[in-house]
């Protein structure tokens, strides 16, 4: 009877095919931004709608007020459920001198170590990523005859045009798309040898604040140390943010933060992770978050807030002695699990007019608001995707967190109350978004077995 052996073997035999596949998605340049790019994002849909077609999925393209989504349907009735997500739309190529290849001709270049990798827009973000879940089916199907789970793919084309047409596809699919748990495709791995699970992902709140003070820009001279200066005001505002251990001093900002667990600080412990290099590689050498956490924390599991910038009055060439009547500043905080992005824009609004002296009045403009994800830690679709990869890849895979965040990652859970599993297998050294983006074939071969094995587990979880 074939086993997953059989597959893991099939993979492996058809990887030189398999690349074949991918350089032909990459060829087509699906810029999702660009209108004049339109037809190539079309494209790219009908091809993948076409391939999984060809490996018996229930696939179609589907339209959308912007570039259309890929859906498609295979695996038994009954079985466990997963809801696969990549995105098939790539990031303009500019500037386009800095590429040492066409972007849209895709190469497999062998490194003066030994190893080999692909070169070209898309390689690591998106399309080989989402490659390696398919041609795991691919093989799966054609050793055993089926798929060991309920699978749904859903391939998006606007994901790096900020995904306009995502929430009312989802609300208007709910039925169709919902599962037992996601499996999002568009992440890293920690190094090369170590595969890793994203848990985490924090949340964001952007304001951006103007402190009014007298009707018009005044000459220092005339009224210097008489009149309200807005930016002395937002500037002490601002600086009262954070106290001398960097915790953020919001009225309760923490309120609902949850301590790591113990197990999951061991395993970041564990990493290797070095401060110092991380700080040194843009120039920096001390900490400045909170003092009795751990950098990787600091990162992946704490708070924080952020002056992203702050400006007013003259800031052009020369010098200009003026009071200006105005001050703005742009402020953002970034989010974990149990906080509430409408109270934490709330308290940051008190805090500031808390603290306006006579004669200055403060206006908001938001600029969006998400909650943070957390993947529960006992989960068993975790620990089961866990202990596959791990069987896969030279070390075990670890449970990581993610500064920023994924928005698909979000809507999934509000809007479809799903979780989702953070897989990938991409490195930091791809150069996604920039010149030269590359994905390792080591990334794109294991990632497609690691998949097989995933899907396998996820299967035998009846």
């Amino acid at each position: 009877m074939p086993s997953l052996d059989s597959v893991l073997a099939c993979l492996d035999l058809n990887i030189d095919r398999s690349v074949a596949r991918l350089m032909e998605l990459l060829r087509i340049p699906s810029i999702s931004t660009d209108p004049a790019y339109a037809g190539h994002c079309r494209s790219a849909a009908e091809w993948l709608a076409k391939d999984l077609s060809a490996i018996g999925f229930e696939a179609a393209v589907r339209p959308t007020p912007g570039h259309p989504m890929v859906v498609a349907h295979d695996g038994p009735e009954g079985a466990p459920h997963v809801l696969f997500y990549g995105h098939y739309d790539v990031q303009p190529v500019v500037p386009l001198e800095l590429w040492e290849d066409d972007p849209f001709d895709p190469k497999l270049k062998e490194m003066p170590d030994g190893t080999k990798r692909l070169t070209g827009r898309g390689t690591a973000d998106d399309k080989g990523q989402l490659m390696t879940f398919i041609e795991a089916a691919r093989a799966y199907k054609a050793e055993t005859g089926g798929l060991p789970c309920r699978v749904t793919v859903l391939l998006e084309g606007e994901e790096e045009s900020g995904s306009p047409s995502l929430n009312p596809f989802l609300d208007a699919n709910k039925g169709e798309l919902k599962a037992d748990i996601a499996l999002v495709c568009d992440t890293n791995m920690w190094d090369g040898e170590t595969p890793a699970i994203s848990t985490g992902l924090r949340g964001l709140v952007g304001e951006e604040v103007t402190i009014h003070a007298a009707n018009q820009d005044l000459h220092s001279g005339y009224f210097g140390g008489a009149a309200a200066n807005p930016i002395r005001v937002l500037s002490k505002i601002l600086a009262a943010l954070h106290d001398d251990n960097g915790r953020v001093t919001l009225p309760g900002f923490y309120d609902g933060v949850q301590e790591l667990p113990e197990e999951v600080k061991k395993i970041w412990d564990g990493l290797g992770f070095d401060p110092a290099a991380f700080l040194g590689s843009v120039g920096l050498s001390v900490p400045a978050g909170e003092k009795d956490r751990a950098v990787l924390e600091q990162l992946w599991s704490r708070p924080t807030a952020e002056i992203n910038g702050i400006f007013g009055g003259y800031t052009g060439e020369g010098f200009k002695t003026v009071i200006p009547a105005e001050a703005f500043a742009k402020v953002s905080f970034r989010l974990v699990a149990g906080q509430d992005p409408d109270k934490i824009r709330a308290a940051f609004r008190a805090f500031v007019e808390e603290r306006l002296p006579a004669d200055c009045t403060a206006s908001f403009s938001p600029h969006g608001g998400s909650p943070a994800i957390q993947l529960p830690f006992d989960s068993p679709y975790l620990d089961t995707a866990r202990a596959a990869l791990s069987t896969e890849w030279e070390k075990p895979a670890v449970m990581i967190a993610m500064g920023g965040s994924i928005p698909v990652v979000g809507e999934f859970k509000s809007r479809l109350g799903m979780e989702s599993l953070l897989i990938g297998f991409g490195l930091g050294d791809d150069r996604i978004h920039s010149p030269n983006e590359k994905y390792e074939l080591k990334s794109f071969h294991k990632g497609q077995r690691s998949w097989a094995r995933v899907l396998d587990a996820i299967g035998r979880m009846r």
